[in-house]
């Protein structure tokens, strides 16, 4: 008798830890919930053992991903996978066995808040996989450096070297890919460095082979706004808190966590900033750029005075290498065309919908793929054990667009 009271209420208390109220048109809400308090209690975890002076939280989280996650790397019949160095950064490779040459060839950069995560994770491992095979392609999945050890903008110039590299006529030679069918892709934090690369290299008039495309899978583009619609409706919906978000920018901007609460407050944007100039305020002003369905009822949040110092202190939030959606339209016009994933459940799917309209604006051929069931993460979520449909679903339509786009 005792021992089936212990069971019940270990089970009511795992059921309270698990369950989280969740918006009704989201994708598998239980498997959300299942996944949400493993992240939590991996999350927690580091932050007890960061405020012991154990590790860093991120170097704990990193240890748990890496005992779990990442894979070696094993070639199949069909495709042939290798570990290599692309500019210097590390790199793995996956090269399709047979088919036409010469092959399309996509540069890929991982998620995980500039600072978690690498392109050796099963779930990384598995995407390029499929993608060198359904596309006849060869996927190189770049390992740039992680806060935070690396601050911006060292990710940037690993993201930086390694397309360089990639553009070379020797990679392009040694691995039979098509000068004329390149593209630079990514996942959220990774979305945001294929952008600057887009950017920087479209504007690169000493550069004979560019990219062709620019996929962006749930993009990080800015951080001067934490109260667009998409940061008010899901700041509480998982995987990505908004606090989350705020600490994952400070860590890569190499700033002081404690700037987090004027972060969340929107104090460090405030007009009296003198940094932000109106030219800035409108490329991310989303009463203009978001339609009315996104828009909804959310209200702006611009305080007229603020902590002013703060962008002084913090230059790399105003700086288009990490914010790409602040470059100036003649910068956006020279980039290749876009494929822009979000999803209506994920803090980040303004930011997605904002560039892709400036993007637009600017004379770009943008395809916008939204997912109204969608949360943050879900296309690597798409195998097992989680299994997302949505993810599945998002996952087929990107290959079908580089297939179709490549």
């Amino acid at each position: 008798m005792r021992l089936r009271v212990a069971g019940a209420v270990l089970l009511s208390a795992a059921a309270y830890y698990v369950y989280l109220p969740l918006p009704s048109g989201v994708s598998e809400p239980w498997k959300l919930m299942l996944l949400d308090a493993l992240f939590r209690s991996f999350m927690q975890a580091s932050d007890v053992a960061h405020a012991l002076g154990v590790c860093h939280r991120v170097h704990l989280l990193n240890r748990v991903v890496s005992w779990v996650e990442v894979v070696e790397a094993r070639s199949s019949a069909a495709v042939n996978v290798t570990d290599r160095s692309l500019g210097g950064v590390p790199t793995r490779v996956f090269q399709p066995n047979g088919g036409s040459t010469p092959k399309r060839g996509v540069i890929y950069f991982h998620g995980g808040g500039w600072a978690l995560g690498s392109g050796r994770m099963r779930s990384y491992d598995l995407l390029c996989r499929k993608m060198a095979e359904d596309l006849d392609a060869v996927i190189m999945s770049v390992d740039y450096r992680l806060a935070p050890e690396a601050v911006f903008p060292d990710q940037y110039h690993d993201a930086l070297a390694a397309s360089r590299s990639f553009l070379s006529p020797q990679v392009l030679q040694r691995y039979s890919i098509d000068p004329d069918r390149l593209c630079v892709s990514g996942d959220s934090a990774g979305g945001n460095l294929a952008a600057a690369v887009a950017q920087k290299f479209g504007s690169d008039d000493t550069l004979k082979v560019k990219f062709k495309a620019q996929a962006l899978i749930y993009p990080v583009l800015q951080a001067l706004d934490f109260h667009t619609p998409s940061y008010q409706q899901n700041q509480a919906v998982p995987i990505l808190y908004r606090p989350i978000m705020a600490r994952f920018w400070l860590q890569y901007l190499g700033a002081d966590s404690s700037l987090e609460p004027l972060l969340l407050a929107n104090n460090h944007s405030s007009l009296d900033q003198p940094g932000i100039s109106a030219a800035a305020r409108s490329r991310l002003d989303w009463t203009n750029l978001l339609p009315a369905e996104r828009r909804k009822h959310f209200r702006p949040v611009i305080k007229e005075t603020g902590s002013a110092s703060v962008v002084g202190q913090v230059p790399g939030l105003t700086d288009v290498r990490a914010a790409p959606l602040l470059a100036e339209p003649g910068v956006l016009g020279r980039t290749p065309k876009a494929y822009v994933m979000t999803c209506e459940f994920d803090v980040l799917r303004d930011d997605g919908l904002m560039y892709g309209r400036r993007l637009q604006d600017a004379g770009v051929t943008v395809t916008s793929d939204h997912y109204e069931d969608g949360f943050h993460g879900c296309m690597v979520f798409a195998y097992l054990p989680m299994m997302s449909g949505v993810g599945w679903r998002s996952m087929n339509n990107y290959i079908c667009w580089l297939d179709q786009n490549l």
